[in-house]
């Protein structure tokens, strides 16, 4: 088994998932449960895909999708925030819009899929860094990637500078901890809830686009197969905080990772591989919440 195309695919596989989860974690920490960013993210691929193929143009591609998952972002914040509906029903209302609208416009053009391939480069798209790929091993799984792949994982760092060292960052927490203190102090509890809500939209696009666009230059309806649910897995699991999900983002990358490359080597039992990734969501889930049952039981014990 190659070990360089396996971390190669583990640093592909989780882009994706990273930009959802930079996303999903301001949410998070403003205290509103984004479960929409599989639709947010599954509309930014249709999008990004059936632009660039009416246009011939990529970067206004992923403009389009910004735009589209900014609109839903909107709509799940009028209705999640400002008319304070459950947010969970309207989180999966826009997963169900964002699948279905796309099977119908698939459906209207008479087309199984979107294939860009004949307009977009997938090839030109990857950045070969120089230097670093003509080092051994390094070279092969750092350098050959696409834009978006490079920002997902900048985003680390970008997201932790602005969560702990800026004024909005401050906010955010406050609001997710307190809301009636954030008030309090003058802070307007909404639009920071809707700035978190959008900042998650703005990035599922470009998971979408990066998954869609950048790698395949082709969409096909439920092609995100849960890549956003795997995404609230991991900001469950790392509370929030960046390099933490982003640690478990990887994590599932590496599986997805697996789960492909053992499949081409399996044969008959590849389907088998397939079920790596949710065994390790599932084993996942299940140890960090031990863990914090553990730890709240002990914190019960001094506080008594």
């Amino acid at each position: 088994m190659n070990v360089e195309k396996i971390l190669y695919d583990m640093l592909s596989y989780s882009a994706p998932i990273i930009l959802c989860v930079l996303g999903g974690n301001f949410a998070h920490c403003a205290n509103v449960l984004n479960i929409a960013l599989e639709g947010m993210m599954l509309a930014g691929a249709f999008i990004s895909v059936l632009v660039v193929l009416l246009t011939g143009n990529v970067l206004l591609g992923v403009l389009a999708a910004v735009i589209a998952t900014f609109v839903l972002g909107l709509i799940f914040s009028f209705f999640g925030i400002t008319r304070r509906g459950n947010v969970i029903i309207t989180g999966l209302a826009i997963n169900l819009l964002a699948a279905s609208v796309s099977a119908f416009i698939l459906k209207a053009m008479s087309l199984p899929n979107l294939n860009a391939n004949s307009v977009a480069n997938v090839a030109g798209m990857k950045i070969h860094i120089p230097v670093v790929e003509s080092i051994p091993f390094v070279g092969e799984v750092v350098s050959g990637h696409p834009l978006l792949t490079y920002v997902a994982f900048l985003g680390i760092a970008v997201m932790s500078v602005v969560m702990y060292r800026t004024r909005f960052g401050v906010y955010v927490r406050v609001v997710g901890e307190n809301e009636d203190a954030a008030r309090s102090v003058g802070i307007k509890v909404d639009a920071i809830k809707y700035a978190a809500v959008l900042i998650g939209a703005v990035c599922c696009a470009l998971a979408g686009a990066n998954m869609a666009l950048e790698k395949m230059a082709l969409f096909t309806n439920g092609m995100t197969a849960g890549i956003g649910f795997i995404a609230i897995a991991a900001i469950f699991c790392g509370r929030g905080r960046p390099g933490t999900t982003s640690v478990y983002a990887i994590a599932f990358g590496l599986a997805q990772s697996l789960a492909i490359n053992l499949n081409l080597s399996a044969g008959p039992a590849s389907g088998l591989f397939n079920t790596i990734p949710y065994f390790m969501i599932i084993g996942i889930l299940t140890a960090v919440s031990i863990v914090q049952h553990k730890n709240n039981r002990v914190r019960g014990l001094i506080d008594g």
